[in-house]
Order: C-alpha cells, then sequence, then structure tokens
C-alpha cells in the first residue's frame, strides 16, 4: 500500500477536520518532494538507437559531426551527469577540463548523453520517441519506460560500438566513459557487466572508467565493511535487500546474462583487469547531503560517499590477488561537486593522461 493511499484508510477510519487537513498536506509535500523537477535544458542533438525490441532517441552534445570521418580523433571522453540529468552543466565542466589539459586534449572528441524522466518529457513537451525513465532507475542499467524497455547499458554499449567504427574513427586509440554521483553509479556498474568495453579492446582501443563520488557500489558477495577497517558478512533483518541489485548480484537487469562462461566470478575478475579510476573528494564527507543515498542498503557501505568508496576499493582489491589494474585518487577539499572533481589535477588526470595525481 503506497503511503498516499495508506494515508486514506486513516482517513476514513476518521480524524477531526483540522488534523485531517494538516495529513493531507503532509502527504501533499512528501508527493512533491517525491516528483523530481522537470531539467531546465534537453541536449539539442539526438542518437537514434534501433533493435528488435523498438527504437528510440537519447539526447546527447557532442563535439562533432560522427556522420563523416573524423581521422583527426585519437581519443573520445564521455561524461555520464548525475541526479539532476545536468547535462549541459557536465559538458560544460569537461570543456573546462580539457582546456586544462591543453594538448593533451587536442584530438579528443566530447560527448554528453542525457537520461531523462517521465516529468521532463511532459514539462518540454518532447517527442514520443524521446527515451525515459522512471525516477533514476536510469542509474543501474534498468530499463526505460518508453518508448521502448531498453536498458541504459545498451545505450552506452550503443555508444561505444558507434566509436568502434574505424570507417569514422580510423585513428580512435582511447575512450574515457566518466561520470559523477549518479552518472558514477552508472559507470561503476557498466564496467562490471557491460559489453562493448571488451569488444572496443579486442579492436585495440583502450577504455577507461572514471567513477567519481558515487553513493553506493555493486558487491560480489554479502560482505561489507565494519567499525574495524574488515570485512564481514553482513546480517540485519531490518535490511534484508542489502545484497539486491543495485547493491549486489541478487535480481540483476535482464542485461545480465549469467551463465558458465559468464558467471559474477567471470566478470568480477574481468573488471579487476580494468583500468578503473575511484576519483574521491576528500571533503565529500556529509552524511545527510541532499542526494547521498541514504537507504539501509547504501548506509551498509559506508555512513558517506568518501568512506564508501575506500571501502569499496579495499574490498575488491582484498578479494582479488592477479592482476590488479585499478586506481584510488583522491580531489583533496572537494565535496559533492562534478565540475571540481573533474577540472582537480586528479581529474584532468584521469581525463586526459596529463599532469600527476598521487597514488592511494
Amino acid at each position: 500500500m503506497t503511503q498516499f493511499s495508506s494515508l486514506w484508510v486513516r482517513v476514513r477510519l476518521g480524524f477531526a477536520p483540522r488534523v485531517l487537513l494538516l495529513l493531507l498536506l503532509a502527504a501533499a509535500d512528501l508527493l512533491a518532494a517525491e516528483r523530481a523537477e522537470p531539467v531546465t535544458a534537453v541536449a539539442g542533438k539526438g542518437f537514434q538507437i534501433s533493435t528488435a525490441q523498438g527504437s528510440g532517441i537519447v539526447p546527447l552534445l557532442i563535439s562533432l559531426d560522427w556522420s563523416k570521418p573524423q581521422p583527426n580523433i585519437t581519443r573520445v571522453a564521455i561524461i555520464l551527469h548525475g541526479k539532476g540529468r545536468d547535462v549541459e552543466g557536465n559538458y560544460r565542466t569537461l570543456m573546462e577540463a580539457a582546456d586544462d589539459a591543453g594538448r593533451a586534449a587536442r584530438e579528443t572528441a566530447f560527448i554528453a548523453p542525457q537520461f531523462l524522466d517521465e516529468e521532463d518529457v511532459r514539462a518540454h513537451h518532447l517527442a514520443p520517441e524521446i527515451l525515459r525513465w522512471h525516477g533514476t532507475a536510469w542509474e543501474a542499467g534498468e530499463a526505460a519506460v518508453a518508448p521502448f524497455p531498453i536498458s541504459t547499458f545498451e545505450i552506452v554499449d550503443a555508444l561505444l560500438n558507434r566509436l568502434g567504427d574505424r570507417g569514422v574513427f580510423p585513428n580512435l586509440k582511447n575512450v574515457v566513459l566518466a561520470g559523477h554521483s549518479g552518472g558514477g553509479q552508472l559507470v561503476q556498474r557498466y564496467a562490471v557487466v557491460g559489453r562493448a568495453a571488451g569488444t572496443l579492446s579486442k579492436a585495440g582501443v583502450h577504455v577507461r572508467f572514471v567513477i567519481a563520488n558515487p553513493s553506493s557500489y555493486l558487491y560480489f558477495s554479502d560482505e561489507r565493511p565494519t567499525a574495524n577497517g574488515g570485512f564481514s558478512a553482513f546480517k540485519n533483518e531490518a535490511c534484508r535487500d542489502f545484497n539486491r541489485w543495485r547493491y549486489g548480484t541478487v535480481g540483476a537487469p535482464e542485461y545480465v546474462k549469467i551463465n558458465a562462461d559468464n558467471s559474477w566470478a567471470v566478470m568480477e575478475a574481468a573488471y579487476a583487469q580494468r583500468d578503473v579510476i575511484y576519483l574521491l573528494g576528500t571533503a565529500d564527507t556529509d552524511p545527510q547531503e541532499k542526494d547521498l543515498d541514504i537507504s539501509c542498503s547504501a548506509e551498509a557501505q559506508g555512513a558517506m560517499r568518501f568512506a564508501r568508496g575506500q571501502a569499496y576499493y579495499s574490498y575488491l582489491r582484498g578479494r582479488n590477488h592477479g592482476t590488479w589494474n585499478q586506481h584510488l585518487w583522491f580531489a583533496p577539499g572537494v565535496a559533492h561537486s562534478s565540475h571540481k572533481m573533474f577540472t582537480s589535477a586528479c581529474g584532468v588526470r584521469a581525463l586526459f593522461d596529463t599532469g600527476s595525481c598521487p597514488e592511494h
């Protein structure tokens, strides 16, 4: 039963008029808080995706015309927005970081897709073929609600496969997929389960994943951080879904195909070998930050983002003793800001391989 219908039951049982009014006002405030504010701007270009199940368009910003050959491009930087879906702000951040990188970013193309929700489409009177999601389901790779149910992971696959077209990008050598906050959540899950990154690697294109300040991570077991800095099986009767997708492997989206050749153990081992940078702001430490996931499943990973990121890196490093290709970098003094994270020295280093950043 929803909170609003529960309120209706209480109304039917009988309350004084003043109490009823207060309850109705509280319910209205609750529903307004749960309804996302529409984005102020929708990206002006679109990426058409067609499958056997249907077709749709993802709005995006892109720095070039990829309908014709781009022989000068050797690197592509893709930035994924956070919960606010501010594609223009994130694109400007990417361009500012490129300015800081100087010559290292001269042969780089820039892409920023936008994952809209239902309210965005209504508010901006968008065409029915524009893909949209319910709330923040896109962060976890869930399927769009319209015009057809395609996973966000499939969209990232389509973007990367487009970049793998050697007729358009004959000299492409590096692709960086970066995301902050909700975008960081999507990048982290995609780095584990995504398919197209492996295809690009086989074609000689190096793929890097930059995961900045997400609220949570995908754990491969029921272990979670303990107060003494270790890990143990998490047990809490009031938090039984702590290991369900997006926090664990139980109930993963249909996109994730588990079989003898593609088990979670196989995916974890492959993930440990991928070029992954966890980029954490040392001041992202507010346990009440407005966009922080404070569900019990998220809080089982730590009290705030900075702690959760360090714990996850330690967890994964402790489980994988073979080839290890991941890095933990800090942006000193930075709180929950995509702009400050990616324009920091470590952010620029992660995106463009220029400058320096100490390892942690």
